[in-house]
């Protein structure tokens, strides 16, 4: 059974407060829809950025892809891939968080 999914607005709060608890501080680029909205998140590193995006693997849990690649880009290729992405759903959210290691403050399977 699939696990129950919390609103966007709620979701995004409760990231940026985990990454500013642990030092690994957030903002909010882009506001998407506040119920249903997908999440873009952008990590800045010591050698470059990465994109995690939202997905959900075959059992339904909630997971993160690098949508970027394993890989750290920069900061044009993160951006390009966010452009496309919001082209195509507007109601997509955009953090960055600052993370040297490029992982994420909050608890989730990286695919």
């Amino acid at each position: 059974m699939p696990e129950p999914r919390v609103k966007a607005g709620i979701w995004v709060s409760m990231a940026l407060r985990m990454g500013n608890a642990s030092g690994r501080y957030g903002a909010v680029l882009r506001k998407g829809d506040a119920d249903a909205g997908g999440v873009l998140v952008v990590l800045r590193g010591r050698d470059g950025v990465s994109v995690l995006s939202q997905m959900r693997t075959a059992a339904g849990e909630a997971a993160w892809m690098r949508a970027t690649g394993a890989a750290a880009v920069d900061q044009a290729t993160a951006d390009a891939y966010i452009a496309r992405q919001t082209g195509f759903d507007p109601d997509l959210w955009v953090l960055e968080f600052e993370s040297p290691d490029l992982l994420p403050p909050f608890a989730g399977t990286i695919v």
